[in-house]
């Protein structure tokens, strides 16, 4: 059978729960059609979570790394593990050693070890030590693919090795094109989460023992990964410059965190006033620039490291896991980073997503423009909607288009509220006939009721930051324009029941 073509044929309705999206082995959304769908899935309802058939590989462990991973329990002697065990596969010994030491310094007493298995380096972790080394792999983003399991298990072929390297130089070629820097300022990581790992590693080795600087309504990993992986963070809301300055001098941050912009909000800092008060105190900037894609925004002047989530508008297939990390060459410490870099036990982007990913991004340059003008066709409709309460996109903010490149566009995200509150928001989403589920750049259209997905357990925070659970967050597909409206009109008219 060919894939479900999702740009025609969505998958939107409850026999859909649980659909991989893309139609992929390696897809890294799961259709969640309707909002009783949601709150199942953050419930861990068994009779839904029975029915994914895929998991952002993050928050879960894709089929395929599952299988591994039980494979390795099953091979060890029964004193060794209890029914409580859990078994976490890395792609090598060093990413592993860095989740065992991550357990380690979390719970002392705990009992881990790393196992090799089908050529996968397996962290097996006892009741105790289970917990911290869930959130290190959903935090640090290192763990091992879908498709280097699937290699392990003899279900897909290995690459040529040489063949590989080709493809890692290509898109690290492509980048440095993009970003407009030296390819020896590029890497390539298992994920976004993965690059912002790396990064906080270097400034860790820079100014260790200090917590960091978060500006702005984080990503939930963006704040959580150093809040327990590394020595703590901070967030602060108020991005006025006197906020700013206060909190630099008062937390003397290793670093300062930013979003270009946020998730789910759009809005973005000054970053030029930024810059020029973290660096006279010699404080670094790190910034995340997926949402706005490098191809439409330029962090360079400002930003010392800029991360990215290569699996969302850059590879723009939803079925790889990759991230990047630029050093810029602007940067006071670009030539430490540098350093850093050769000296600090490098985790690279494994062979087989290497390969996903270049073919992936080939059309990127003609791609994110059309999705640009394709999400700020649907940003201005919905604006203009009777039902509609507000819309959240990066064209009204001004600090985000002080970034853009010549002739660039706001991406392919945005969100909007419903006059209706939560009611009316649940009753739209289960109305709407397009993909519905995390993540986001994929070619198709992909709605969710984002802020219950990455703050459930912390809804009433969320409110309090102005970030309402009701709230829908849009990525804009490559459908024609009127045809994605035609269908989010549909969902919007006053129901006939």
């Amino acid at each position: 059978m060919s894939p479900r073509d999702l740009l025609r044929n969505p998958c939107w309705q409850g026999e859909d729960l649980g659909h991989p999206l893309p139609d992929s082995t390696h897809a890294v959304s799961v259709a969640l059609p309707r909002w009783r769908d949601v709150i199942a899935y953050e419930e861990n309802d068994p009779q839904c979570r029975s029915q994914l058939r895929a998991f952002y590989p993050r928050f879960a462990l894709h089929p395929l790394v599952a299988e591994v991973a039980q494979q390795a329990l099953a091979m060890l002697p029964t004193e060794m593990t209890s029914a409580e065990s859990s078994a976490w596969p890395y792609p090598n010994a060093a990413a592993a050693q860095l989740a065992q030491h991550h357990c380690q310094s979390q719970a002392p007493g705990a009992s881990t070890q790393i196992v090799d298995q089908l050529g996968l380096s397996v962290l097996i972790a006892n009741a105790e030590a289970s917990p911290h080394a869930k959130a290190f792999w959903q935090h640090a983003g290192l763990g091992a693919s879908s498709r280097r399991a699937a290699i392990s298990l003899n279900k897909e072929a290995a690459p040529a090795a040489r063949t590989a390297e080709q493809a890692k130089a290509l898109v690290i070629e492509r980048l440095a094109g993009i970003y407009g820097c030296n390819t020896q300022q590029l890497s390539l990581h298992p994920s976004g989460m993965a690059a912002l790992h790396t990064a906080l590693r270097w400034i860790t080795a820079l100014r260790p023992g200090r917590p960091t600087l978060q500006i702005g309504f984080p990503y939930v990993d963006v704040l959580k990964l150093p809040q327990v992986v590394f020595a703590g963070s901070e967030l602060l809301l108020d991005s006025s410059s006197a906020a700013m300055e206060a909190a630099l001098d008062r937390l003397d941050p290793a670093a300062v965190i930013v979003e270009l912009p946020s998730n789910p909000l759009l809005q973005c800092v000054d970053l030029s006033t930024l810059a020029r008060l973290a660096h006279a105190r010699g404080i670094p900037v790190i910034a995340d620039d997926t949402i706005g894609s490098c191809v439409n925004i330029d962090p360079f002047p400002y930003a010392d490291l800029i991360f990215s989530s290569l699996t969302k508008s850059f590879a723009g297939r939803g079925d790889v896991l990759s991230g990047s990390l630029v050093v810029s060459p602007c940067s006071q410490w670009e030539q430490t980073f540098r350093d850093q870099r050769s000296t600090a036990g490098f985790i690279g982007l494994d062979d087989a997503d290497a390969m996903a990913l270049e073919q992936g991004s080939r059309d990127v340059q003609a791609r994110v423009p059309e999705l640009n003008r394709h999400a700020q066709a649907l940003a201005a409709k919905l604006s203009n909607h009777p039902a509609v309460a507000r819309v959240y996109y990066p064209d009204q903010c001004a600090n985000f288009r002080s970034l853009l490149r010549p002739g660039a566009g706001h991406g392919c995200l945005l969100s909007f509220e419903l006059k209706g509150g939560s009611d009316q928001a649940q009753a739209v989403y289960d109305r709407l006939s397009v993909c519905k589920g995390p993540s986001l750049g994929t070619p198709f259209t992909l709605v969710c009721p984002y802020v219950l997905l990455a703050h459930y357990d912390e809804l009433a925070w969320a409110k309090a930051c102005g970030v309402p659970s009701h709230l829908l967050r849009v990525s804009v597909g490559l459908e024609q324009p009127e045809e994605i409206w035609q269908r989010f009109e549909r969902a919007l008219a006053p129901s006939s029941h």
